[in-house]
């Protein structure tokens, strides 16, 4: 393996995490690639050009370079709209490839996709150019439509999910997270088992590790009297800061008073605006203002410093394939409350390194985080339980296995969907 085509159309890797459409697939691209160019399989990382200021290419180190690819207008497109501009990401892909290959680079040895935007073009790049095609979905839309409607597109509903059915029947190999995103991909869409390959994401140890609280605390800002709430993530429907919010109004309800909340992120597609709106009209009828922190999106090596703050991290996600804030908490020894869907029931070990919580909403959530506030002792074991889990999730260990499975599909033949 010499290079590799990495598509990541509507966000750019290097896009501040919890901002736009920025959130754990930005982290996943370039962490993934950055791992990849270490271990000696260079990344040419593509994603549209959204912006008049960006360049035509960034070499972030040795073996990685972002490109930014024209496709409509630059400036952000809303993400319904995206779809209309794939055939164009992926001519600029291959005219983009084609250049670096006149200039005597080595050629591209496999397409790896992210996301279903980038998988259509992966598609077409696949046929035009005869290279095997990894997809990595990040979500589903099954799987989301399940719980949420925010990104439907209202002009064709089905259209998302025709595509993914159509990019998982032609991909060479389909990257899932955990186990139970290969059962998803497999029940409903009818991927065959055998393409399907797990591969976790993971953590930078050199950043997320267990950490002093109180000097975490100092760090962000936070006083270091109470216990303290976490959630990071984009502020939209699908992630629950509206439960986090209600959670610590349980907790006063129910007598464990003086606690905090502090929520880290920004608003996120079309619902973001008026879900960060509806955020803090409730803060103030709940009056939790001035208990109740919100703190624009941080670059995403300083979320560290806010985990170990923490006594406690919520992840109320109503679906997520996997849970990178969980896993991110759980390395800095914080034990995580998380919601019992997808990816989370595989991070999570109930009663162990946190708790998962089924139903009941913020009530239940406010009970699981009673439970570890009532026992020092008991949420002391949950964090180091937690931080010896997350040992085993590291980049590395994902690109050494993903480096392993582009060698074996550059000698395999292609696989034929027509």
């Amino acid at each position: 393996m010499r290079k590799l085509a990495v598509l990541s159309l509507h966000t750019s890797p290097l896009a501040q995490p919890g901002t736009g459409d920025g959130g754990g697939m930005n982290v996943y691209v370039r962490e993934l690639s950055t791992a990849l160019a270490r271990a000696g399989v260079a990344s040419e990382v593509f994603t549209r050009a959204a912006s008049r200021d960006v360049p035509e290419s960034v070499e972030v180190e040795p073996g990685l370079v972002v490109h930014y690819v024209d496709a409509g207008p630059r400036r952000p497109v809303e993400k319904s709209l995206l779809h209309l501009l794939v055939d164009e990401f992926a001519d600029g892909v291959e005219r983009r490839l084609e250049s670096l290959a006149s200039r005597g680079g080595p050629p591209v040895d496999a397409l790896h996709a992210n996301y279903w935007l980038s998988g259509v073009a992966g598609h077409t790049l696949k046929h035009r150019l005869g290279l095997p095609l990894v997809s990595t979905f990040h979500t589903l839309d099954r799987v989301k439509a399940e719980v949420s409607a925010e990104d439907v597109d209202t002009t064709d509903p089905g259209r998302r999910a025709r595509c993914e059915a159509e990019v998982i029947g032609c991909s060479d190999a389909v990257l899932a997270s955990c186990s139970v995103e290969v059962d998803q991909l497999v029940g409903l869409y009818g991927a065959d088992r055998s393409r399907v390959e797990v591969i976790a994401p993971g953590v930078d140890p050199a950043f997320f590790s267990p950490g002093d609280r109180s000097q975490a605390r100092r760090a962000v800002g936070v006083s270091a009297d109470g216990p303290l709430l976490l959630f990071v993530g984009r502020i939209q429907p699908l992630k629950g800061a509206d439960v986090a919010v209600d959670c610590l109004a349980v907790l006063d309800e129910m007598g464990v008073r003086g606690s905090r909340l502090v929520l880290v992120g920004g608003p996120s597609g079309p619902l973001g605006s008026a879900e960060l709106a509806a955020l803090e009209s409730r803060v103030d009828a709940l009056g939790l203002a001035g208990r109740v922190h919100l703190v624009p999106p941080r670059p995403h090596e300083l979320l560290s410093a806010y985990y170990r703050a923490a006594d406690c991290c919520l992840v109320p996600s109503r679906s997520e394939s996997f849970g990178l804030v969980a896993l991110e908490a759980a390395a800095c020894g914080t034990p995580v409350v998380a919601s019992a869907v997808g990816g989370l029931t595989t991070l999570v070990e109930d009663a162990v390194t946190g708790y998962l919580v089924e139903t009941g909403g913020a009530v239940a959530f406010a009970s699981r985080v009673a439970e570890v506030w009532a026992d020092p002792a008991r949420a002391r074991a949950m964090g180091q339980a937690s931080a010896e889990r997350a040992r085993s999730y590291t980049w590395p260990v994902a690109a050494a296995r993903l480096r392993r499975l582009y060698a074996e599909l550059t000698d395999r033949s292609l696989v034929d969907c027509s």
